[in-house]
């Protein structure tokens, strides 16, 4: 096992690594940049490193920095968590060069994946079903027009480098498809830094259905069953269930062995994340996300696995510390991801904390690095923290994230806390009658 982690990140989730490598055994260090000088990740690791201004390509995207704290610690590995680096093929290659082990996945398997075309071609080679769309990369307008009209309007033209739902238009008929094209181009130029698109069918009222997945990267591989992360907003997701309340087990058994086997096949290792569209019975590959995700815990939850300290054994050569016979789901569990921001208007709302009261009792976790006099910077993602119950059936889960919602006290700085507690009483989300659509169109009727 290793002997000290660096961990590449900030907030939440640097504080969870933590946490897992602490119940390890392992030494902990911390990177900050100047304005996370009191944050609580820097206080509780055994060492703390400043690595640049608050700007984060100053600072926690500053690979030569991060690299010389690996040196003065000793760190022998890093994690990178989620968002900053996690996904960079080169920042894996560099620390591999340095003999610095990346706790992730192989850097060619970050880069297929992190390729959209590339991964939708590996992804149906190795028999995971996708959207039906372009072979690869659209050249032209005329070339997109082909596709489209080919398989039929409505269609979604996408940045292949894309994500957070930048570089994504849909054409719902050839007269909108230039636009839509040349729109999603420029997008992808200015945030990417590579314009090249491919089409997919546009799927009505889909759900967003994700299938948790480790590899021990010498062939052997395991899923964890599926997320329900259909409750989102700008393609942002706000609300992650397991398990989803319309997969039967036999549709979960199915894609389960589907994505174990190809991540076996591939021999990935660690952590992954593979995501559909699910619509009328057929699920259809979108993305692979190669790195831990936001919404991990309501899959720890259920199945009792520690995914963090499993990442660590994997990474250090111990292999996976289960099978999939040992992996059993027990009752359901919900996330809310409580952000610094106007619950109607979603405007960010930097400042002061000035109080904070986490929910407690049964069955209920709270992911945060926060506390009372905290003062969140205007430089980052506006994460509070992530509030997960669990509980033996959906209906006793729904009741739970109400209390536990109720309970929840946030002071000084708008949260999105009274949004949540009008979604546990919608009657859709109770039933979990919604699709990837709902919450927009929602806040749409309610005027926001």
């Amino acid at each position: 096992m290793f002997k000290k982690v660096l961990i590449a990140n900030r907030g939440e989730i640097a504080l969870r690594v933590l946490r897992a490598c602490k119940e390890l055994g392992i030494g902990t260090v911390a990177v900050h940049s100047t304005a996370d000088a009191h944050a609580m990740h820097v206080r509780l690791a055994d060492e703390s490193v400043c690595i640049g201004p608050p700007d984060a390509s100053e600072s926690y995207l500053n690979i030569p920095q991060i690299l010389a704290a690996c040196e003065i610690t000793g760190a022998d590995a890093v994690h990178p968590g989620y968002g900053f680096l996690s996904e960079n093929a080169k920042f894996s290659e560099i620390l591999a060069a340095h003999n610095v082990t990346f706790i992730g996945p192989k850097a060619e398997h970050i880069e297929v994946m992190g390729d959209k075309i590339a991964a939708k071609t590996t992804v149906k080679r190795l028999g995971i079903p996708v959207v039906p769309g372009s072979e690869g990369e659209l050249r032209s307008v005329e070339e997109a027009r082909q596709v489209a009209d080919g398989m039929g309007y409505p269609v979604i033209v996408k940045a292949s480098a894309g994500g957070g739902g930048r570089g994504m238009k849909v054409a719902n008929n050839a007269e909108e498809l230039a636009d839509a094209v040349n729109t999603a181009r420029a997008e992808a130029r200015a945030a990417f830094g590579d314009d090249a698109l491919y089409m997919e069918k546009y799927l009505q009222n889909p759900r967003h259905i994700e299938v948790q997945v480790f590899g021990d990267g010498m062939g052997k591989a395991i899923h964890l069953g599926e997320r329900d992360c259909s409750l989102q907003r700008r393609h942002q997701k706000v609300w992650e269930e397991a398990l989803s309340p319309v997969i039967t087990p036999e549709q979960r058994e199915e894609i389960g062995a589907v994505s174990a086997k190809a991540i076996a096949d591939l021999g990935y290792s660690g952590a992954g994340t593979i995501e559909f569209l699910y619509e009328d019975g057929e699920f259809y590959f979108i993305e692979m996300n190669t790195r831990l995700q936001v919404e991990h815990p309501v899959t720890e939850a259920i199945t009792g696995l520690d995914l963090v300290a499993e990442q660590l054994r994997v990474a250090a050569g111990q292999g996976l510390s289960v099978t999939q016979d040992d992996i059993s789901f027990k009752g359901h569990a919900i996330e809310v991801r409580i952000n610094a921001e106007h619950p109607e208007t979603f405007r960010p709302s930097p400042g002061m904390i000035e109080a904070f009261h986490p929910s407690g009792g049964l069955g209920v976790r709270v992911d945060s690095a926060v506390y009372q006099g905290y003062q969140i910077p205007p430089y980052y993602d506006s994460l509070i923290g992530k509030l997960i119950v669990h509980a033996d059936t959906r209906e006793m889960c729904i009741n739970r994230m109400a209390r536990a919602l109720d309970e929840f006290v946030i002071s000084g700085v708008d949260s999105t806390l009274p949004l949540f507690r009008r979604l546990v009483n919608e009657p859709d989300v109770r039933s979990g009658n919604y699709s990837i659509h709902w919450l927009e169109r929602w806040l749409a009727d309610q005027g926001h």
